[in-house]
């Protein structure tokens, strides 16, 4: 069974850098994001229409790399939680976290006995097909999955404590999109009303010895949400990364073009 590399180094005061995938459902690309360094690569259920299929191939195709399978489920159920697990995924994400309650439906689902209600398959996917101990496999499951909770609204914002003092979440993610709509400033990252909402995610990681994730979406806003104390970071999604690059380099072809004429 693969530990959860990223978990021990969280949990030790490191930070972990990876990425997230939306488009590209290949064979190769977890062995790709793994070789350029991510150490974590969610792949997305929420935006993207993958299926339960899909999904179990790019996170079979990631297991035997360096880099650690996470996938974001579209909504809190049982259904999605344990299932994902079984499949491999090191551990889920879990948009639109709003209350204690939630959060607590998500470690139910994700754990096992007597912690959680996650219901037993051994000898699958998530224990690598391998024979052995199932008490052992019971509390190595229960300890190495990664649980991560979206604050993503007003309602997440305002329980944010609550929800970080609920054992078994290891990180308050901040969806910052959804989270400047939910505001009502769309987009608006500077504006003091997303600034305090990021504060207060902040300070009940702080509180709680929880891990506070973002998405940068580019090198600069990596940077600032690091030294805001952000610990687990993902630099931009497949689609974006492919697109930016190729952006760059059409453009500067065209210049040379321009520049000989």
């Amino acid at each position: 069974m693969k530990s959860n590399s990223i978990k021990s180094k969280l949990q030790a005061g490191g930070v972990s850098i990876g990425t997230f995938m939306f488009e590209f459902d290949t064979t190769g690309i977890g062995r790709i994001a793994s070789e350029a360094g991510a150490e974590f690569a969610v792949f997305d259920m929420e935006h993207t229409g993958w299926s339960m299929e899909t999904i179990r191939m790019l996170v079979a195709t990631s297991r035997s790399t360096e880099m650690l399978p996470i996938v974001r489920i579209p909504t809190t159920e049982y259904h999605f939680i344990a299932r994902v697990l079984d499949m491999g995924a090191t551990g889920i994400m879990v948009p639109m976290v709003e209350s204690v309650e939630q959060a607590q439906r998500i470690v139910d689902s994700a754990k096992y006995p007597p912690t959680g209600r996650r219901g037993a398959a051994f000898c699958i996917a998530h224990d690598d097909y391998s024979n052995g101990d199932i008490v052992e496999k019971i509390n190595f499951a229960n300890n190495e999955g990664i649980l991560i909770a979206q604050i993503e609204t007003v309602a997440g914002v305002a329980n944010a404590d609550a929800i970080a003092a609920v054992e078994g979440i290891d990180v308050l993610w901040i969806g910052h999109f959804d989270l400047t709509s939910s505001l009502g400033i769309p987009g608006q990252f500077e504006h003091p009303k997303f600034k305090a909402a990021v504060d207060t995610v902040l300070a009940a990681c702080r509180s709680h010895g929880k891990i506070p994730g973002f998405l940068a979406g580019d090198v600069a806003t990596g940077r600032d949400v690091l030294n805001q104390g952000f610990r687990m970071i993902a630099y931009g999604g497949d689609l974006w990364l492919y697109q930016a690059a190729l952006r760059r380099g059409i453009c500067e072809l065209n210049d040379h073009l321009a520049a000989g004429r």
